[in-house]
């Protein structure tokens, strides 16, 4: 072998890419390796898309009343004259039939009047982001009668589509909440760090003071401040003020820590014996290397936001109607005969768990994508 076909065959095999690639650049490549961080991300997109365009996704106008406790419709590809391509949906009507022990008439689909399902179904009407008027939606009957692929609530309302625009407030509170929460504390860790000294000492303090609140209680006592008849935009400002007074101190304290670990690395050493300013010091050396852990930090802390909106919504210290979110639609579950009844009622649990899951193993991803970096 020649010396030029040896050197041509190392280049074949080497894997040490000739270019440079950016900070994010090298985080993609290692992220989207994660399958559970791909698969967050995934979820995360949709659940966002999905309560972007809600009146377009949910079937049933969210506050029309039908029957009470309806149970969910039964989807089948099967009709008394065999296998269908597309699936129909029948109605849980009473049947001739009584149970042996309760005498009460037993419960199955109604296989004589299939429904076939269509998409981009003609219903109620409602604007996009409140200047388009439309009236198609996702999904829907063919024939345009109502649609409970989860059945309905006790005052006979969709609890599907209750859901999808009960998205919008409840990811809406846990994204402004971690926004807020992300600057203050990015900025009082970092300033804390920083500048050290007798404010770091009192700042601390201070920040322990906070962290040392029991949460719960101090929720409730503040929520039931506000009168009843206030406007609902007015719990939904106290809530998430509440939600980042209490929670900006945590995350504060750890990029304070992160911000002292830098300060004593060579290159910051370096720009201050230049002459370099605090602010060039803070923006261009410290905070980019103290970002990674703040974007991990914000996608573990927004399922924890989603957790205590629903908590506070099913105390009745949240969201208030006619405004829909996941932890107000849980109250209907308060009652343990309710559960046993109607078992469909549970549903809004789902969605949190949904939720949770894909912010979860979103963050997950980050940590370990970030992680070598």
């Amino acid at each position: 072998m020649s010396i030029h076909e040896g050197e041509a065959a190392d280049d074949r095999l080497s894997t040490v890419s000739s270019t440079s690639q950016s900070y994010p650049a090298l985080v993609w490549r290692r992220f989207r390796k994660s399958v559970p961080g791909m698969f967050g991300l995934t979820l995360v997109s949709g659940l966002l898309v999905i309560a972007l365009f809600a009146n377009f996704f949910a079937p049933m106008n969210p506050n029309a009343n039908t029957a009470s406790f309806a149970p969910p419709d039964h989807l089948s590809f099967f009709t008394k004259d065999g296998f269908t391509l597309w699936p129909v949906a029948y109605s849980i009507t009473e049947s001739a039939e009584l149970d042996p022990i309760t005498y009460q008439p037993l419960m199955g689909p109604d296989m004589d009047n299939p429904r076939p399902l269509v998409l981009f179904a003609k219903g109620w009407d409602y604007k996009v982001f409140g200047l388009i008027p439309m009236d198609r939606h996702f999904i829907g009957l063919a024939d345009g009668s109502p649609l409970h692929l989860l059945g309905t609530d006790k005052l006979g309302r969709d609890i599907l589509s209750r859901g999808i625009v009960g998205s919008r407030i409840t990811l809406m509170i846990a994204l402004t909440s971690i926004t807020l929460i992300t600057i203050i504390g990015t900025l009082a860790g970092i300033t804390s760090g920083y500048l050290g000294g007798r404010f770091d000492l009192w700042f601390q303090r201070f920040v322990e003071i906070i962290l040392a609140f029991p949460q719960l209680p101090l929720y409730l006592a503040l929520t039931t401040l506000i009168p009843v008849t206030a406007p609902s935009y007015i719990f939904l400002s106290f809530v998430i003020l509440v939600i980042v007074g209490l929670g900006w101190a945590q995350l504060s304290r750890e990029v304070r820590g992160k911000t002292m670990a830098m300060a004593r690395v060579d290159y910051v050493r370096a720009a201050m014996a230049v002459g370099a300013s605090d602010r060039r010091i803070i923006t261009r050396h410290i905070l980019p290397n103290v970002m990674s852990h703040v974007i991990v930090a914000v996608t573990l802390g927004i399922p924890t936001i989603i957790l205590l909106e629903s908590f506070l919504g099913f105390l009745g210290f949240a969201v208030k109607p006619p405004l829909i979110s996941w932890g107000l639609m849980l109250q209907d579950a308060g009652t343990f005969n309710v559960i046993g009844s109607y078992p469909w009622i549970l549903s809004p649990v789902g969605f949190v768990l949904l939720a949770v899951f894909a912010f979860n193993a979103l963050g997950d991803g980050l940590r370990d994508a970030i992680d070598p970096y």
